[in-house]
């Protein structure tokens, strides 16, 4: 599995993970900006008016409202990456890299209101009778070219085709088997509930709503959505309140290094001004999809006359999630202090690594320079190779660990609750354990085993923390105090679920194109089944392959939209000339 994980990792590292693959959905969004001059700024206003229904006609035919088209939407978009993302590109990046978030968020608005239009132009219907329509259809009828000979080539269907599969694969990778190993894992490290417990109510749960089609999956996320942003706002505004003197520092420290890069501070060792700019924009691409297609594929179940009427819906959903969601987490991260703090923790073994000697400091400029260009990759330190002699708990060799990217203190080594004593073998200063390497029924028996624990080495001591561990720390520092960790918990799970639900119709809608409406019922029996199993199994290589999938899908998207750039502006065009003829009252509407 390691050597696959390696291979996967390999591909991802010519697409989705290297620079080009960031400046293409950049570029097509800055391009559309220009080219459509502004729409997120000047179709704004809009967009909310015909959320509300203000555009609606009698008779518009498809299977949910504009509103529960965004909020499905929503639910695909608004998951881990608001919670966990977020505080991943400030513990990557430092508070510059929300200002490239909060960047890439307004470009990706013009991209999800291209995106939407286009695909919903082409939807269709299904031969169950429901609307079927995504990026894979415009791509079939439009994306052909002629040779100088005359032929027509459709090369469209097969363009088309790549995109479906890549749906369904990523399906999995994006909204399945990720989103319910981050809800098991919280919820067992927030109540002490087995993972495998976990998997298998919502299992139940997510087979119940997805079985019921489009129509349920817009009932249970337009109520859904609005729940589970309520919450998560009441207990990120707790902590900016309680911690008030700290706003106006936070805002600064996320504009004051925009073309340096983040200073060191704390633990935290530092970020050139391209690792900012990367993490802020691949995390607010992985936290709104704009340019992946998949929120075209919601928005063509809804009931419209007008593609555009359509695009400009979508167009608000970067802007809630990653403009109003993600800043919110930032804020509550910055100004409750402990993204830069060492904190009491269990080390994760994919973020700990043994150095060579005991001679690092993180107290001196010098210090942290030396450390931030080893974690950068820019001049490797020494690593350690050998039997780490462990009495007591205590580490006796002559080693320094570095855990989530910071100088570890404190260091104990356990096995179970009780202090180790032994070795430990050490390869390239990382860890061999055992433990790490169980296959899935191991696994599975473990979660119902209690003398598992008890055997299992583990790393504990002060460092930094990410991901949802460090936003759940961020949220204790407000109002509730202890009680804040339960809203983190509880946001994750209706957040991570929600998203779970909108790609299973993301994979349907794929396979009743590839294979038709009869293979859906085969789609969703195989994607309940892996959300149980992932809730207790590791996913690594899921997330290498969720990577390489989602550059199959963004990649043709993005090429379709800008083949397809006139046509743009052209359906932009007869829009507002409708709009004007049915309300010639208005004024100040837009001319295109």
């Amino acid at each position: 599995m390691q050597e696959i994980n390696s291979f996967l990792q390999l591909i991802d590292s010519y697409i989705g993970s290297h620079f080009w693959f960031v400046w293409l959905l950049l570029g097509t969004g800055i391009f559309f900006t220009v080219y459509l001059k502004f729409p997120q700024i000047r179709y704004f206003k809009y967009a909310i008016r015909i959320v509300r229904g203000k555009y609606d006609k009698e008779g518009d035919e498809g299977d949910t409202s504009h509103f529960q088209a965004l909020t499905t939407a929503l639910s695909g978009t608004v998951g881990t990456g608001n919670i966990a993302g977020v505080a991943l590109a400030v513990h990557l990046g430092g508070p510059a890299a929300l200002f490239w978030m909060l960047v890439t968020a307004m470009i990706g608005m013009t991209t999800k209101f291209v995106e939407v239009t286009l695909s919903h132009k082409y939807r269709e219907k299904a031969a169950d009778g429901t609307i079927a329509g995504g990026p894979m259809y415009f791509m079939r009828e439009r994306l052909n070219f002629k040779l100088p000979s005359g032929k027509l080539v459709k090369s469209g269907k097969w363009i088309a085709a790549i995109f479906a599969f890549a749906t369904v694969l990523s399906s999995f990778g994006t909204g399945n088997l990720p989103q319910v190993n981050s809800i098991s894992n919280s919820i067992f490290a927030t109540f002490g509930l087995p993972h495998v417990i976990t998997g298998f109510v919502l299992a139940i749960l997510l087979g119940f709503v997805i079985i019921g089609g489009i129509k349920r999956i817009a009932k249970v996320t337009s109520r859904l959505v609005p729940t589970m942003a309520l919450i998560y706002f009441i207990g990120a505004i707790s902590v900016i309140a309680m911690n008030y003197e700290n706003i106006w520092p936070s805002i600064q420290a996320i504009f004051a290094d925009i073309f340096t890069g983040s200073s060191a501070t704390g633990g935290f060792l530092g970020a050139t001004l391209a690792f900012a700019f990367n993490r802020g924009v691949n995390r607010g691409l992985f936290s709104n999809e704009a340019g992946q297609g998949s929120a075209p594929i919601a928005h063509a179940a809804a009931r419209a006359h007008e593609p555009v009427s359509e695009g400009m819906v979508a167009l608000l959903e970067p802007f809630i999630d990653t403009i109003i969601i993600c800043t919110l987490t930032g804020l509550t991260l910055l100004s409750s202090g402990v993204w830069n703090e060492k904190l009491d923790n269990r080390f994760q073994m994919a973020d700990l690594q043994i150095l060579q000697g005991t001679n690092y400091d993180d107290t001196t400029q010098e210090g942290k320079l030396v450390l931030a260009k080893h974690i950068n990759g820019d001049e490797t330190l020494p690593l350690f190779t050998g039997e780490m002699k462990v009495k007591d708990g205590e580490i006796t060799s002559d080693v320094q660990l570095i855990h989530s990217r910071s100088l570890a203190e404190n260091v104990v080594v356990k096995q179970g609750k009780k202090p180790y004593n032994g070795s430990i073998k050490v390869q390239n200063g990382l860890v061999q354990l055992q433990e790490e390497h169980l296959g899935m029924m191991a696994r599975l028996k473990a979660q119902f085993s209690s003398s598992s624990d008890s055997k299992k080495i583990v790393f504990e001591g002060k460092s930094l923390l990410h991901s949802a561990p460090l936003t759940t720390v961020a949220f204790t520092k407000g109002w509730f105090g202890s009680w804040g960790q339960y809203i983190v918990s509880i946001g994750l799970l209706l957040f991570a679920f929600s998203t779970a639900i909108s790609w299973s119709y993301y994979g349907d809608r794929a396979i009743t194109y590839l294979w038709g409406s009869k293979a859906v019922i085969w789609y969703h029996l195989i994607y309940v089944i892996g959300f149980f199993l992932a809730s207790f199994v590791d996913t690594t290589i899921i997330w290498t392959l969720s990577g390489i999938t989602i550059a199959l899908m963004t990649i043709p998207n993005l090429i379709g939209l800008l083949i397809l750039h006139r046509e743009m502006k052209g359906e932009v065009k007869l829009f507002w000339k409708e709009y004007k003829n049915r309300f010639p009252e208005e004024k100040g509407v837009p001319v295109d």
